[in-house]
């Protein structure tokens, strides 16, 4: 399906208005918002996830291809009820409690969100007892942590052990993430896997979920 093709190539390149226009052609085309989404949408950020994993592009592309990802999911997403399209699950992200750095976390939620997830994204000095709060009130597989302070860091611990204290552990994984974190520390805390980068996150989440890998990376 050639439309399908000329808008994966225009998120690749961050062309929003191509983007939105594609993905009203797709939908005149009477083509499925499920096909749509993976060959197209998911398609095209798995491509400038790799990118920017392998260091081609950089965060500014990044950012242009997620706008014009999200232009044309503002086209699709009304399908998405009619169709009753399911995510692939549900991620509450944020920055722990006492930091305020946000442009790791946010590329992790437009990593997420490209690859199918819907991402509850919290903001930033989040205190620990609303990660878990919103998990359990959104029904929410996965608690994404960020910290760029070394000083903000035991708050990922202290969400660990909220979770442990409910009797929560292993029925909402957590993931941790940012510059000065490291296997090491995550397995000090206990959390469930540490994300070494955006494109990362991606496929642990899926990992830690028991999914394929297939439809996104």
């Amino acid at each position: 399906m050639q439309i399908l093709e000329v808008l994966k190539q225009s998120i690749i390149e961050g062309n929003e208005e191509h983007a939105a226009r594609y993905a009203g052609d797709a939908i005149a085309e009477r083509i499925d918002a499920k096909i749509i989404l993976d060959d197209a949408l998911i398609a095209g950020m798995n491509v400038v996830g790799e990118k920017f994993r392998t260091h081609e592009i950089f965060l500014p592309d990044v950012l242009l291809s997620a706008k014009a990802m999200y232009a044309a999911l503002a086209k699709v997403r009304p399908l998405f009820l009619k169709e009753k399209i399911p995510s692939l699950g549900k991620v509450v992200i944020g920055t722990v409690q006492g930091d305020l750095h946000d442009i790791g976390k946010n590329l992790v939620g437009i990593m997420l969100e490209g690859a199918g997830f819907e991402v509850i994204d919290l903001g930033t000095d989040v205190a620990p007892e609303r990660f878990v709060d919103e998990a359990v009130a959104r029904d929410a597989e996965v608690i994404g942590l960020s910290a760029l302070l070394t000083t903000t860091m035991p708050g990922m611990g202290k969400v660990v052990k909220i979770l442990k204290e409910r009797g929560l552990s292993g029925k909402i994984k957590v993931i941790i993430g940012g510059a000065p974190v490291n296997d090491e520390f995550c397995r000090e805390i206990g959390a469930d896997a540490y994300c070494f980068d955006a494109a990362n996150s991606v496929a642990t989440v899926k990992k830690l979920l028991g999914q394929s890998t297939s439809r996104a990376e």
